[in-house]
């Protein structure tokens, strides 16, 4: 009854026990936003930890335990605190805990770099890997023992495991070299669309037409990548195509006056404006339009390109010029043909 009644007070008192606990540490060392962040992420295991403690001294009060019980019971209390203590460390190395962001800002990193969410995954499986050695070794369990049996294996391993191997050191080299963050439009040789997450064997990128494609990090890694998202201004060029029998004085005059409008335009970067008519085709005269819009929002620039299309046709509408259409031109010249048949019948 003493160990039933021991287990159910510290069942009941665990919350209260976590709060006040964390309380106190948190007002003792309120200036240390690091420490404030380790407090929260060991509030579960505080709780879980003051469970273990009560149900352990319940065992102990109740059981007529044996020196060999005793020992096994030892070892799996120390086993379980070993496992709460990772748990606890585990939850401080997530992705948005204050150490990272701390480290991220330290090292002049965005949120939305990639760096911080690979870190936090290879701290959790070096942390679940600690913490299973660990106990193994506290069961008498040999690491080394297990290590030299794996070496047997290691060559077949190692050839199994070469692509996953250069798909995360494919994924180390985009970490580092920092040519695409998550959240930026990218054109790859495999896919294009938005970043969405890397992982350690693959980079999932959301394709225009809302599909997921998921690119192996050693692909990325080994092929020319297009960030799109880095543009300081967007690019407009096209050639537009006028009439043949366009007049000399007003072809002049119009291109003036649409290179005039694209240098008063707010939204037109003003360093590089060409407006040139650069060449003969065989349907019309082609002038060449060469200019970039100061935004690289896809739907702007999709609105300032519809007025300023629309702007050029009101110039080439004024001055009377057509713009060029797909025709042929069919020339007969009956009196030629006629004669070369006289003169065939005479000889």
């Amino acid at each position: 009854m003493i160990a039933i009644v021991v287990a159910i007070l510290f069942i009941i008192c665990r919350k209260f026990f976590t709060t006040y606990a964390v309380a106190i540490f948190r007002r003792r060392f309120s200036r240390s936003q690091g420490f404030s962040a380790w407090a929260k992420a060991f509030e579960k295991p505080i709780g879980y930890g003051f469970v273990l403690i009560g149900l352990y001294t319940a065992l102990r009060i109740a059981l007529p335990l044996q020196i060999e019980n005793a020992i096994e019971l030892n070892l799996l209390f120390r086993s379980s605190l070993i496992v709460l203590i990772g748990f606890g460390i585990y939850n401080v190395s997530a992705t948005s805990s204050m150490l990272l962001e701390q480290l991220g800002k330290r090292f002049g990193l965005d949120h939305a770099s990639m760096l911080i969410p690979f870190l936090s995954k290879t701290i959790r499986f070096v942390i679940i890997l600690l913490v299973v050695t660990i106990v193994g070794s506290e069961w008498g369990f040999s690491i080394n023992g297990v290590v030299a049996g794996m070496g047997l294996g290691s060559l077949a391993i190692a050839l199994a495991a070469k692509e996953t191997l250069s798909n995360v050191f494919g994924g180390i080299v985009i970490i580092a070299e920092r040519p695409f963050a998550k959240g930026d439009w990218i054109l790859t040789p495999s896919a294009e669309g938005v970043v969405e997450d890397i992982t350690f064997r693959s980079t999932r990128i959301r394709t225009f037409a809302d599909s997921l494609v998921t690119v192996p990090n050693s692909t990325l890694a080994n092929h020319p990548i297009t960030n799109w998202s880095k543009m300081g201004k967007r690019r407009v060029t096209f050639t537009l195509k006028v009439a043949l029998e366009t007049d000399r004085v007003r072809l002049a005059t119009a291109i003036g006056q649409m290179e005039r409008m694209l240098r008063e335009n707010e939204h037109v970067d003003p360093g590089t404006i060409m407006v040139r008519f650069n060449e003969f085709q065989e349907g019309g005269l082609g002038i060449f339009f060469y200019y970039f819009t100061k935004t690289t929002v896809w739907s702007d620039y999709l609105t300032i390109r519809q007025e300023l299309n629309l702007a050029i046709m009101g110039i080439l509408e004024d001055e009377g010029i057509r713009m060029a259409y797909p025709a042929q031109r069919i020339f007969m010249e009956s009196n030629v043909a006629e004669s070369s048949y006289t003169d065939r019948g005479v000889g």
